[in-house]
């Protein structure tokens, strides 16, 4: 079993089960398909190539998409909006290094006058 015993995965399974719950449906479900893709080397791929095993899965996968079509949606736009301030914010602070080194540049292409 690749160096884990049944009780370590049970343990690995509650614990998993436990933060699911915590974080809410959709970081639970991201969680699970973490799990799964690691628990890949245990069955050694075996399953993957199971047509019934794709078919379930994939009918699994758009149950929980439909289920939380909601709280997906509304993380993508925060994850967009997010994604839109922070870009704003570079644009911002590149304009202002830019003004600042046209600042600098004047200063330093005119004479000083002397003071009167």
């Amino acid at each position: 079993m690749n160096g884990m015993t049944e009780e370590g995965m049970k343990q690995m399974a509650q614990i998993m089960s436990q933060q699911g719950a915590a974080m809410g449906p959709v970081h639970g479900t991201m969680l699970a398909a973490g799990g799964y893709a690691a628990g890949r080397g245990l069955v050694g791929g075996a399953l993957l190539r199971n047509p019934w095993v794709l078919l379930a899965a994939g009918i699994a996968a758009g149950y929980f998409l439909h289920k939380y079509q909601d709280q997906i949606m509304l993380s993508l736009a925060k994850s967009t909006g997010m994604g839109k301030d922070f870009l704003l914010q570079q644009k911002e602070s590149l304009a202002d290094l830019i003004e600042e080194t046209r600042e600098k540049e004047e200063q330093q292409g005119k004479p000083e006058q002397p003071a009167a």
